[in-house]
């Protein structure tokens, strides 16, 4: 059924051609199928539309149908059987070794010609594939003015390798065709920020360096790498977390209005911010971040192992958690920390951006009790909600006595209809060729400067990883805090 939120974003849409390679991988059968399904019973995908499946696995069309009906049963659960079907129906297995220069020889008959056919290009492989996958696609001469692709994470592992992809993806399509996805963009919450800023002169008028103390961003995991400790070992925490989902995250609070909601415009914004943090040198790299390396240690009663242990591997410096005080120099927030801290194995999954207010200059109150700052929390995940943390009186006499009480904008109360999932919104931005919220070429190139001077003082000071039992919220910093607490 159609929800509120889809009679306002559905127009008419053009049939679309949607390749997905990788298609037979976890976030295919996790994230994408689940995501075009729902977008297809809104309306939003015209049931003309084709979706391939690109694996290089042995598979015939039979095998490759039960096996999706098998696992959208799973993250279908509850939906109705026929309606599942027609999304499967709308499915087709091709399969394809990348290594081979006529690769996509058999994809070519599927896909349709026509101005009126959008292609869609998704890249759900490692991105040491994307080369080739590109040019396979120019070899068969797959690459239209229609065609647009979309390129997951994590693309290379420094400024180096990652500017060499985009270099590579960019001799074969426009800027305006490629769409570098962060799911965390695509979040509800997340893009409430800009309504929330921008929309309500409250906060937009107290949001500088004048009125707020700190802001806070955190993304912390209970799960330990499990099955991706290979992959996850050649990147860690910086780069797997902080040079995207954080740092996108660090530029929606810090950037400045835009002049009109337009993608290039947004993207401005966002890159004046990365350009005004702070580089790193030998002392700031000492005091401003931390990393850490979980140990065995427990999850609710349960006893986890270890990262070595979970690696095999005794010598590795990995980290699964950092810590880093950033600091904008730029005219609104000159002397506002900004505190990002990521992990695995900690205490909880969550997710959440902290704005924290500074204090009354003056306690006229009796009592003179400690008065806890505002503070605004806004929660990504496992709920998504906003919360303003004031100060009221507590009922009843004797005097004025005060806590920290909060408001809270809890989206699935205060909004009945289904929540749509991340992928969903950026999946149908990528057809309707809405770059909004996705990163442009500079964006990630500045981004990894920034973490690239982080990557190379660590390494030049011989920095160590902090231990950290599994179940805790990483080793303690009261020097990178500067005297702040974490919001817990």
């Amino acid at each position: 059924m159609m929800n509120e939120n889809d009679k306002h974003t559905t127009g008419a849409l053009n049939d679309a051609d949607i390749v997905v390679f990788g298609g037979l991988g976890d976030l295919a059968i996790r994230k994408l199928y689940p995501a075009l399904y729902h977008r297809l019973q809104a309306g939003q995908v015209n049931t003309n539309s084709k979706v391939y499946a690109i694996s290089r696995a042995e598979k015939s069309a039979t095998e490759f149908t039960d096996l999706l009906k098998e696992k959208l049963s799973v993250s279908l659960s509850g939906e109705k059987p026929e309606d599942v079907q027609k999304l499967i129906d709308m499915c087709t297995y091709v399969r394809a070794d990348l290594s081979q220069d006529d690769a996509l020889a058999d994809l070519k008959p599927y896909l349709r010609e026509g101005k009126e056919i959008v292609r869609v290009f998704y890249f759900s492989t490692s991105s040491s594939l994307f080369g080739s996958i590109t040019k396979n696609l120019s070899a068969q001469n797959l690459i239209n003015e229609q065609s647009r692709v979309v390129l997951e994470k994590p693309l290379g592992n420094d400024s180096a390798s990652s500017k060499a992809i985009n270099d590579e993806i960019s001799g074969y399509f426009k800027e305006s065709q490629i769409f570098r996805i962060d799911h965390y963009l695509g979040k509800e919450t997340v893009q409430n920020l800009m309504v929330l800023r921008f929309a309500n002169d409250l906060y937009e008028n107290a949001w500088n360096s004048q009125n707020i103390e700190n802001v806070q961003i955190t993304v912390s995991e209970s799960l330990g790498v499990e099955t991706r400790a290979n992959y996850y070992d050649k990147y860690g925490a910086l780069l797997d977390m902080v040079q995207n989902h954080l740092l996108q995250l660090l530029c929606l609070v810090a950037m400045e209005p835009p002049s009109v909601l337009g993608a290039d415009n947004v993207r401005d914004e966002k890159l004046k911010v990365l350009k005004s943090l702070r580089v790193f040198d030998e002392k700031m790299i000492q005091k401003q971040t931390a990393k850490g390396q979980y140990a065995k240690g427990s999850i609710k009663g349960e006893a986890v192992s270890g990262y070595l242990e979970e690696l095999d591997d005794a010598s590795s410096n990995t980290e699964t958690f950092v810590a880093i005080r950033a600091n904008i120099d730029n005219w609104r927030w000159a002397g506002v920390p900004f505190y990002l801290r990521t992990g695995k194995r900690m205490s909880k999954r969550h997710s959440e951006i902290v704005i924290n207010y500074k204090n009354v200059p003056h306690n006229i109150f009796p009592e003179k009790k400690p008065i806890d700052n505002n503070k605004l929390v806004i929660s990504l995940q496992p709920e998504e909600r906003i919360e303003l943390v004031q100060n009221v009186k507590v009922p009843g006499p004797g005097g004025y006595r005060y806590k920290p009480t909060s408001l809270v904008l809890d989206y699935s109360s205060s909004f009945n209809d289904r929540f749509p999932e991340a992928y969903e919104r950026l999946i149908m931005d990528v057809i309707r060729g809405n770059q909004t919220l996705f990163m442009r070429k500079d964006e990630v190139e500045a981004s990894w400067d920034w973490v690239d001077s982080i990557t190379k003082l660590w390494k030049e000071t011989g920095m160590k990883n902090k231990s950290y039992e599994a179940g805790t919220d990483g080793p303690g910093d009261d020097v990178l805090l500067k005297g702040h607490e974490w919001n817990e």
